[in-house]
């Protein structure tokens, strides 16, 4: 019976795998332990500093790209320090419920390679930051990304290697790839990413033809029924759960769908935001990616929450009461300040909705999806306004008993992002000795 778990094959090249089932699991000599997977939730951008970083509420901001001179004006301790992580600046206050399962990771760096845009180089260099003028052939520092490498580590019997999600709901082509991409097969190679919710839908679940296809959630509850008898109440209660949050994504879908074709006989031009309300299309996609990490459709993600340097605006349900453009706000520090907060906050909440989601699926052994996880928060800039790459917002949630958890961790000055990256890799069991510009992997983070 165990084999059950895995089908519903041939559809797409995809399957859908059931949750961890008690039941099931009574009979076997041994529980298999669930997968380690790895996904990355990336901000543009930056961030407020003095809403983000502990101990920056009261700095006001410098003008201009000042880079490391930042820390020399005493906002940051040069050297390693680890402290628990307490209290929560505002930004990060959404993630309270959930902080003993995450750390923060303050300090890292990026170097910039002169020559490119700072937005897209922050943006598409982010999960790769190769060491400056090595790559052939490019002005950009940008090298096969640490999700793929990872991927051919961990995603070789998965439907799918990688999933690549944005909530880029624009089509104005306003920048180039480069700006809207943070995931890359290799240097000119990119992983493009999915916007559309129908499509990722119709990628992950449907059939291979648009004529051909079919209610996926009515075949999984088919073969679900010959279960059934199999099951405890435990187990059949989680069934309902976790086929309700299948269902309740197909609603969204449809919903969606009769919303295009109705807007699609109106004469007007394309309205500023998504057709759904910003965060109900955020959290849509995350959804679609946490069922896709859950039932074993991949075990690798990226979502780009939105776009570097894109001045189209989006309405902010719930902030403005007209569409802003995040870019343009972030030029404006000093006089849009509370509006910027909003903004960092509002991205704060879609991932503590997302954190806490995965930590409400139940997994073998005791653990949920989100211990069997590393969920990395993160932004190529520290600061939006002065286009700072050095001491990075990185949030770094999930993980289980393979990391130690609840810590501020600030690392000394120049200590490369890569490091992080190097860390996480072999954390994942990829083994490597090196990763882009590191200098050696974050033991504070793992523990053994």
């Amino acid at each position: 019976m165990t084999n059950r778990r895995n089908f519903l094959r041939g559809i797409s090249g995809a399957f859908l795998s059931l949750p961890w089932l008690e039941s099931l699991a009574a009979g076997q000599a041994a529980v298999p332990s669930s997968p380690f997977r790895m996904a990355h939730f990336y901000v543009p951008i930056g961030v407020v500093r003095r809403g983000f970083f502990p101990g920056e509420a009261e700095h006001v901001i410098p003008k201009g790209n000042l880079g490391n001179v930042m820390k020399s004006l005493g906002n940051q301790n040069p050297n390693l320090s680890v402290s628990q992580l307490d209290q929560l600046t505002p930004t990060m206050q959404p993630l309270d419920e959930i902080k003993g399962k995450l750390n923060l990771i303050t300090g890292m760096d990026r170097t910039f390679q002169q020559g490119t845009d700072v937005h897209a180089q922050c943006a598409s260099c982010y999960l790769s930051s190769a060491r400056p003028y090595t790559i052939q052939g490019t002005a950009w520092p940008l090298d096969r990304t640490l999700d793929h490498l990872v991927a051919d580590h961990i995603g070789s019997k998965t439907p799918f290697s990688t999933l690549e999600f944005s909530c880029n709901s624009h089509r104005d082509n306003k920048e180039s790839i480069y700006f809207d991409n943070i995931s890359w097969y290799g240097t000119g190679h990119l992983a493009p990413s999915i916007r559309d919710p129908r499509k990722m839908y119709k990628r992950l679940f449907s059939t291979q033809e648009i004529d051909r296809y079919r209610d996926i959630t009515d075949l999984v509850l088919e073969d679900a029924n010959s279960m059934k008898r199999e099951l405890g109440y435990n187990d059949r209660q989680k069934f309902a759960e976790y086929f309700d949050s299948i269902r309740s994504i197909e609603r969204q879908m449809n919903r969606l769908e009769a919303m295009k074709i109705e807007l699609s006989k109106v004469k007007f031009e394309e309205p500023s935001e998504a057709y759904l309300p910003r965060g109900d299309y955020i959290r849509l996609m995350g959804d679609l990616m946490v069922v896709a990490l859950q039932s074993g459709l991949t075990n690798v993600a990226t979502f780009m929450v939105g776009p570097e340097r894109w001045d189209t605006p989006y309405q902010f349900d719930g902030l403005f009461d007209k569409p802003r453009s995040h870019h343009q706000m972030s030029h404006n520090q000093t006089k849009m300040i509370d509006d910027l907060l909003k903004v960092d906050h509002f991205h704060m909440e879609q991932y503590a909705y997302l954190l806490k989601k995965m930590d409400q699926i139940e997994e073998g052994n005791g653990t949920t999806l989100l211990d069997n996880t590393i969920f990395t928060y993160g932004s190529g800039l520290g600061d939006g306004s002065t286009h700072q790459y050095n001491d990075l917002p990185i949030i770094m949630a999930g993980g289980g008993s393979h990391i130690k958890t609840g810590q501020h961790i600030n690392m000394p000055e120049g200590t490369p992002l890569a490091n992080l990256w190097l860390t996480q890799a072999n954390l994942l069991g990829v083994g490597l000795d090196s990763f882009a510009d590191s200098s050696g992997t974050i033991s504070q983070l793992t523990t053994s």
